[in-house]
């Protein structure tokens, strides 16, 4: 009986879709285990092999969790809004819907024919309306919140009200706008409607204000920082620049020490952990004011070394600060005006990498030190963001590595003055940055005193002359939340008199309208502006501004849509429920799943995904929707697998085309050459097939130099992507070998965690595994398997088996359990082993890894239904105890020949069992040894 992995594989894949096998409930006895995939874009160019690696793993564990009894939810959508489909619809017409939908179906055929265990009644996909609903109705939620510092949560907007109506804000303790003006009780309960409604804004967390955002002209939207690389989008290489916009934004800073200090309370990694630190960006230190000469105005500053203010020698301001236009003087307006155009094309990533380049512009204008009154030269400089601190930063060249480059470069220039020292070290080469060890000097009433004294001394000093104070500030910004955009969830907002209203919550949702152009309308509003109706609870609404329409008043309605992180700030507790029609999750639901306990993705999402998941969970909590504060409890990001690209080396004129063994010497062009036309094995190109391809249309002439008269191409590891034609597509690993086969191979790689390159050739030889397994339980009559006692050693190869695959999974070790899997196979056919007390468990431990041939199996071993929910083998230490030893026998220190004695035999006893043997009366020869030497357990030796 051979083993046909096509017929096994489609006949378990639908047993499983039949029987619901891997459907969840949300009602049980057992103990509960969720599994979370980072849920895939879907895109049309389907996936490769890369992609699976995550969802094996974590297929795995789920797996393994329901052998052992647990309820394990393990769900998989899609998250389906996005600029990628959108771009496709402008360039064709096509409606991001169809793409959408027909990209799904795809990835949905190959997610099945790879066998996991998905419960498909729980999927969910970002860009439907049943789903944005929710995401919808938590943005009102957002919107009717602020968060109170004194009981350190979110809550409802009315309890606000409440204590305006009763004592005014005098007394409130909120996250909120700077600069909030205050106000009694009376005039509180005077103010008209839309003066309070202006006021609340303020304190809301999800508000509208005017924000510098990175926009694209060329996509006609705004782009988080994650989108742009190296100044240009990274859909389509367009410029990004920087730009005030009027946007919603979300107040995520009100939870950032929440979110700081939540981390210690998650199984992630180190790195992880530390990469979220670092985007939140604590820091202790103190806010200083510095007036400036001949104003009213001053410059706000954020510095966590108040202990240093003697040293400043001149102050940077972003280039996009508000007070750049004000306070620069005539003479230097054209340059000013000149630097600031040319920031606006970088984006903050880029300044922020770009350790090298010094530049800047004097504005013309001083500042007056608070305690020496001295002027201050006020210059602009693009190391300085308006997006971090205050956007202004005192220089202290003394202190600073960057301060001092500037200081240098543009030392004598526009005034700018000698660098002041006020540590008792010598700065003639470079800054002391250092905390610690030091005194100051040139300081005033700080001298002889170091970095702590310094701080707090400086800080009470501020403080007594009302230009500063001690504070703690975060690099994390409130996150902007509006997109410019066709293809997105639509805000269930609409406006009054310019004032943002949510929509009843009755008419969620609020659907996203047809349109008959994807780009932005002709008066440059977003591409809903192209809509000529929008439907809600069935209700069809014209978009007109403030018109009677059946003596009904039609607001105009928000045109931009929400980014791409709002579907997925809360899809983990869709899954829970994801059938309920009128709540995003059931209270029941909820309290039954918790949170997620393994959670399974790509490091890209370190930081961005992972935080404004975490801030919306913690909101939902603050707000009594979800049960826990964190919502993933453990964290594993796994490592890419990468490409084995192939290259045709090209000459200079292109008429010639070497192979890889002949380039030396000769200076060619490597041309990335597609999969397709080489042998994957054997590295040869096929050179009639590259000749026909479409892609190497110019090459169909060339002439071809080869080596033993074949044209070998070069091989090289990158990034597996269509552009490098290094793809390789899992439906011809699953045609042919199989799916367990790309399981097993797949996780065989290398470490879960760790990049590692992909490699055709390699995969016969766990496809050959598999067969061999087979092999154990058949042969060409049918089924070998016999009732019999096993013997020790077939025991023991079992039992090393289940304690390592065991001990591998729960550390996620997987790569090392297939090599195990390997030596047990091979032990036991060595063994002749076909007994049914080895072979069943061995079914049920490999079914992780590969379920279709362990589902059928454990089929072929009579019994009915799935092998998915069969309890996992336990592992018995006493298989693996010896009880005999093979002892080696040595004359004079050379071993002679080797005996087998039961290991709980005395000294005396192997003694005599030793001289007894016929081997040892031969080599003895009539002599009798001086000494035995025996070390039971160990060896024997006699000697003389």
């Amino acid at each position: 009986m051979k083993y046909f992995h096509e017929q096994i594989e489609a006949k378990w894949r639908k047993y499983w879709a039949e029987k619901q096998t891997f459907a969840a409930s949300n009602n049980s006895d057992k103990p509960k285990y969720y599994v979370l995939d980072m849920f895939p874009y879907p895109s049309g160019a389907g996936l490769h092999v890369g992609h699976p690696l995550g969802y094996i793993a974590s297929d795995i564990v789920a797996r393994y969790k329901r052998h052992q009894g647990f309820n394990v939810l393990h769900p998989q959508g899609y998250d389906s809004f996005g600029l990628p489909a959108e771009q496709y619809a402008i360039q064709t017409g096509q409606h991001p819907d169809t793409t959408t939908k027909e990209n799904i179906s795809r990835y949905r055929e190959q997610l099945d024919k790879i066998g996991f265990s998905f419960d498909w009644n729980r999927e969910v996909r970002t860009s439907n309306a049943d789903y944005y609903k929710h995401t919808q109705w938590i943005f009102i939620q957002l919107f009717e919140s602020w968060y109170n510092k004194n009981s350190n949560k979110a809550e409802a907007i009315s309890t606000l009200i409440s204590i305006f109506e009763k004592e005014g804000n005098a007394t409130v303790n909120a996250v909120c706008d700077d600069a909030v003006a205050s106000f009694s009780a009376a005039e509180w309960n005077a103010f008209s409607s839309e003066e309070k409604q202006r006021i609340l804004l303020q304190y809301r967390l999800t508000y509208l204000a005017e924000t510098e955002v990175n926009w694209c002209p060329g996509l006609g939207t705004v782009l988080a920082n994650d989108e742009i690389i190296n100044g240009v989008s990274e859909r389509g290489g367009h410029p990004v620049i920087r730009k005030k916009m009027t946007q919603w934004s979300m107040r995520i800073s009100a939870y950032a020490e929440r979110l700081l200090q939540g981390l210690n309370d998650i199984d992630w990694s180190e790195s992880i952990k530390e990469s979220q630190r670092n985007w939140i960006g604590k820091s202790v230190g103190a806010m200083v004011q510095f007036k400036l000469e001949n104003s009213d105005s001053y410059i706000e500053v954020f510095t966590t070394r108040p202990d240093t203010i003697f040293g400043v020698t001149f102050m940077t301001l972003a280039p996009e600060h508000e007070l750049v236009s004000k306070i620069t003087s005539p003479t230097q307006k054209a340059a000013v005006e000149a630097y600031v155009e040319a920031t606006a094309k970088r984006s903050e990533r880029e300044r922020m990498a770009d350790v090298k380049t010094i530049s800047g512009v004097f504005t013309g204008a001083y500042a007056e030190h608070p305690f020496t009154k001295e002027p201050i030269p006020v210059w602009i400089g693009d190391y300085v963001l308006a997006g971090y601190g205050t956007g202004a930063v005192m220089a202290v060249p003394c202190g600073d590595e960057r301060d001092y480059a500037f200081a240098n470069f543009f030392k004598g220039q526009n005034g700018m003055p000698e660098i002041k020292n006020i540590f008792n070290k010598d700065i003639s080469e470079a800054a002391y940055g250092e905390k610690g060890g030091f005194e100051l000097v040139n300081s005033d009433f700080l001298n002889g005193l170091g970095y702590k004294e310094g701080t707090k001394k400086s800080i009470e000093a501020l403080e007594k002359i009302n230009q500063g104070k001690g504070k703690t500030n975060y690099r994390l910004r409130d996150a902007v939340f509006s997109r410019q955009r066709y293809w997105g969830e639509p805000f269930p907002a609409y406006y009054v008199n310019g004032l943002p209203q949510m929509i009843d919550q009755k008419y969620l949702p609020i659907v996203l309208p047809e349109v008959e152009k994807y780009l932005p309308t002709e008066d440059g509003q977003p591409p809903l502006g192209n809509a000529a109706t929008w439907a809600w609870d069935s209700v069809q609404c014209s978009v007109v501004s403030n018109e009677l329409i059946d003596n009904v008043t039609v607001f105009p309605l928000e045109l931009n849509t929400m980014p791409g992180w709002a579907g997925s700030s809360w899809y983990w507790m869709r899954y829970m429920d994801a059938q309920n029609e009128t709540e995003f999750a059931s209270a029941e639901a909820l309290k039954y799943w918790q949170n997620v306990d393994l959670y399974i993705g790509g490091s890209e999402h370190a930081t961005g995904h992972l935080l404004y998941s975490r801030f919306w969970n913690k909101f939902l909590k603050d707000r009594g929707y979800a049960p826990t504060e964190e919502p993933f409890k453990k964290l594993i990001n796994q490592g890419m697998i990468l490409g084995m690209s192939a290259f045709v080396y090209r000459s200079e004129d292109s008429k010639k085309l070497y192979s890889k063994g002949l380039t030396a010497g000769i200076n060619v062009q490597p041309i990335h050459v597609d999969l397709s036309v080489i042998n994957d094995i054997t590295n040869e190109l096929d050179i009639e097939a590259f000749k026909k391809h479409p892609l190497y249309s110019d090459y169909k002439n060339a002439e071809f130099v080869l080596e033993n008269g074949k044209y070998i191409v070069g091989r090289e590891v990158e990034k597996m992507s269509k552009s490098k034609y290094n793809v390789v597509n899992p439906d011809d690993i699953c045609n042919d070998y199989g799916a367990d086969t790309l399981r097993l191979y797949e996780m065989f790689l290398g470490p879960l965690e760790q990049a590692k390159p992909w490699n055709t050739a390699g995969i016969t030889g766990v496809s050959g595994f598999l067969k061999k397994l087979w092999r154990l339980y058949f042969d060409d009559n049918g089924l070998l398997v016999t009732d019999g006692e096993p013997t020790a050693e077939m025991y023991k190869s079992l039992h090393k088996t289940i304690k390592k695959v065991t001990e591998d999974i729960e550390n996620f070790s997987f790569n090392t359990s297939v090599s195990q899997f390997m030596i047990c196979v091979n032990e036991l056919a060595t063994l002749k082993c076909n007994h049914r007390k080895i072979l069943e468990p061995l079914a049920v431990i490999i079914s992780p890894y590969a379920p279709h041939i362990a589902e059928e199996l454990w089929s072929q071993l009579g019994h009915e239904g799935s092998i998915s929910t069969v309890a996992f083998p336990v592992f018995e230490e006493k298989y693996l105890v010896e009880s005999e030893k093979e002892y080696p026998v040595s004359f004079n220190g050379k071993m002679r020949f080797t005996i087998k004695l039961p290991l709980d035999l005395t000294v005396p006893q192997i003694q005599e069992i030793v001289m007894a043997d016929q081997r040892t009366l031969k080599q003895l020869d009539g002599r009798t040894p001086n000494k035995v030497i025996i070390v039971p357990g160990k060896v024997i030796n006699l000697v003389g």
